[in-house]
């Protein structure tokens, strides 16, 4: 079991292969069968009475059927709960553009998406609609109207979905994950067209994302791509989750980049290695850096000053930090 980041033992009897067959496909409808069978990989969702809700992963190792589940919060929490700054906020308050919510997997990527439509639908009437593989977050109407759609069930996939989305009078479109050439065209278009467009990607931060979003593309097409990210992208959140220093909790570090006037033009421009310095003088925007956050949360004695050096981008500059000693009561 990981726990907190952490591999722990359950202190449980080892099942045999054929009682872990057995319980994985007990929780498979049969159409998810017959979908395992075919394509060897299933992602999909789990309701268990009692204990709560879970995404699972079914798949092969050596000819033995496997699974792997991940708990999913009970309600969806707020994006102040999460620990994330307040200028995040304002992502929730536009009307169009691009959003990508980065990290690693585990790293509370979908929790953070989640949160932002909560934010959405209790702040304004619109129509929302996410495209997820599996649906984690089941979501309430509340001054907006949310449909969510699951990969396998109501789509083929992400970027058929995206094809055919914009027919679905949507104002916010909720992209579980971006996996390839056409989800990215898709999301753009979309984003290009008026509407706000909440994605995720697999990167460690922003200058990253970008990079990611314009090597999906072949040589030929990158100088358009680079133009339509320049128009459309509004901000890209990357986020990890780090041990707390008393070893009980894991910590949000996040570093915020917002698609000013001078960030459109390096990227315009292909000069993503100036990302990182306009986010360090970009404090007015509400921008921030890793290490930003990472020097805040070692001096509030939240995280240790080894975390911090580990997870910096200038290990130096952490190194450098002194807390100031505690007043006596």
């Amino acid at each position: 079991m990981r726990l907190r980041g952490d591999i722990k033992p359950c202190h449980e009897r080892i099942l045999s292969k054929t009682e872990c067959r057995e319980i994985i496909l007990g929780l498979l409808t049969e159409s998810q069968r017959t979908r395992l069978e075919n394509d060897l990989e299933l992602d999909f969702g789990l309701q268990v009475d009692g204990l709560g809700r879970f995404r699972g992963n079914a798949h092969f190792s050596r000819g033995a059927l496997e699974a792997t589940f991940r708990l999913i919060p009970e309600g969806t929490p707020s994006i102040m709960e999460l620990g994330h700054r307040p200028s995040i906020l304002k992502l929730c308050e536009l009307s169009q553009g691009l959003v990508l919510v980065t990290g690693m997997t585990g790293s509370g990527k979908t929790t953070t998406l989640a949160a932002m439509i909560r934010r959405i639908s209790e702040e304004r009437e619109s129509v929302i609609v996410t495209i997820e593989d599996p649906i984690e977050f089941y979501f309430k109407s509340n001054r907006s109207i949310i449909k969510q759609r699951e990969l396998g069930s109501d789509t083929k996939s992400f970027s058929e979905a995206l094809r055919h989305v914009l027919r679905q009078d949507p104002d916010v479109i909720m992209v579980g994950e971006i996996r390839d050439r056409e989800t990215v065209r898709a999301a753009l278009t979309a984003a290009e067209t008026g509407h706000l467009v909440l994605a995720t990607l697999h990167t460690n931060d922003a200058p990253q994302a970008l990079d990611r979003i314009i090597d999906y593309f072949p040589g030929d097409e990158k100088e358009q791509v680079l133009g339509q990210l320049a128009g459309v992208l509004a901000g890209v959140l990357a986020q990890r989750l780090i041990p707390s220093e008393d070893g009980l909790r894991r910590v949000m570090v996040t570093e915020f980049l917002v698609n000013n006037s001078a960030v459109a033009a390096c990227i315009r421009d292909h000069h993503l290695e100036h990302i990182v310095g306009l986010m360090e003088i970009g404090k007015h925007d509400g921008m921030h850096t890793i290490d930003d956050m990472l020097e805040e949360l070692y001096l509030s004695k939240q995280i240790s000053k080894e975390e911090a050096v580990a997870g910096a981008r200038d290990p130096k500059r952490l190194e450098a930090l002194r807390r100031q000693p505690s007043k006596n009561p």
